[in-house]
C-alpha cells in the first residue's frame, strides 16, 4: 500500500464550549469535543480534553505555531500537536491555535503560558454558552495509506478514512447532502467533515469519515452516495 504525507485543511461543524478554569485569566479558550466521545469513553476512565483552541489576538502563521509547538514539546517533555485554526461563530471569525494531546484539563494553563512565553498574544474572553454551534477550520498534516481509488486510511487511527471527491461543495450544500445521505445509507453513527489536500498539481477536495470499527465497504457506500450527488 502506498503511503502519503500531505498538508491540508479540515472543516468541521461542532458544538463547542468555553474553558472557564485552568487557563490564563480573561483569555478566550475553547474546547472542541470528540464527536464520538460517547463510544470511546467506554474504554477509558480518564477525563482529558479532546481539542483545545487558544484564541489569539491576531492571526498567527502555521509556521510560528509549528515552531512553538516543537519548542514546548522539547522543553516540557510533552507530545502535543499544534495547528493553525479558525473558529466561526455566526458572522465572527476567531483565529487561534488548535492543540491536541493535552493529558489533563489542569495542564491547559501550563501549555497556554508556554505559548505566551513564545510571544503569542491571546484574545480576551467573550460570553459563550456551552454547546454553541460553530464551524472550525484546521490546517494540519495528513499521514495517509492508499486503500483504494481515491480512498485513504490514517495509519494512526484505523477508524479514520479520507475520500477524494471530484469537486468542491459550498458549506450549505455539503450540509444538505450530508443530512440527506445519513437518512439514506445503511452506515450509522459516523462523523463526516469536509477538507482539502494541498498537492503540487493543485487542490484535492476530500471528505473525512470517522466511525468506530468502520470497514472499507462502509466507506465505499458513503463515497458512492456523495458521488451520485456530485456527478
Amino acid at each position: 500500500m502506498n503511503s502519503r504525507e500531505l498538508i491540508g485543511k479540515i472543516t468541521i461543524q461542532e458544538n463547542i464550549s468555553p474553558i472557564e478554569r485552568n487557563k490564563i485569566k480573561n483569555t478566550f479558550v475553547i474546547h472542541i469535543p470528540n464527536p464520538l466521545a460517547s463510544y470511546y469513553s467506554r474504554f477509558t476512565e480518564v477525563n482529558r480534553p479532546n481539542s483545545i483552541v487558544f484564541v489569539t489576538k491576531n492571526p498567527v502563521s502555521f509556521e510560528k505555531i509549528l515552531r512553538a509547538t516543537k519548542t514546548i514539546n522539547i522543553e516540557k517533555n510533552m507530545n502535543i500537536s499544534g495547528a493553525k485554526c479558525e473558529v466561526i461563530l455566526g458572522r465572527k471569525k476567531h483565529s487561534g491555535i488548535r492543540v491536541k494531546g493535552i493529558d489533563r484539563y489542569t495542564n491547559i494553563e501550563n501549555i497556554q503560558n508556554a505559548f505566551k512565553k513564545l510571544d503569542f498574544e491571546f484574545a480576551k474572553s467573550i460570553r459563550l454558552n456551552k454547546g454553541t454551534d460553530a464551524i472550525v477550520r484546521i490546517n494540519k498534516f495528513f499521514n495517509l495509506v492508499n486503500v483504494g481509488e481515491g480512498l485513504y486510511q490514517s495509519p494512526n487511527n484505523q477508524d479514520r478514512y479520507y475520500i477524494e471527491i471530484p469537486k468542491d461543495m459550498s458549506w450549505d450544500k455539503f450540509r444538505d447532502y450530508t443530512f440527506d445521505i445519513k437518512n439514506n445509507v445503511s452506515v450509522t453513527n459516523y462523523d463526516i467533515a469536509k477538507g482539502i489536500f494541498y498537492e503540487s498539481e493543485g487542490i484535492t477536495d476530500v471528505l473525512r469519515v470517522v466511525k468506530p470499527n468502520i470497514t472499507l465497504d462502509m466507506v465505499k457506500e458513503i463515497q458512492k452516495k456523495y458521488f451520485d450527488r456530485l456527478s
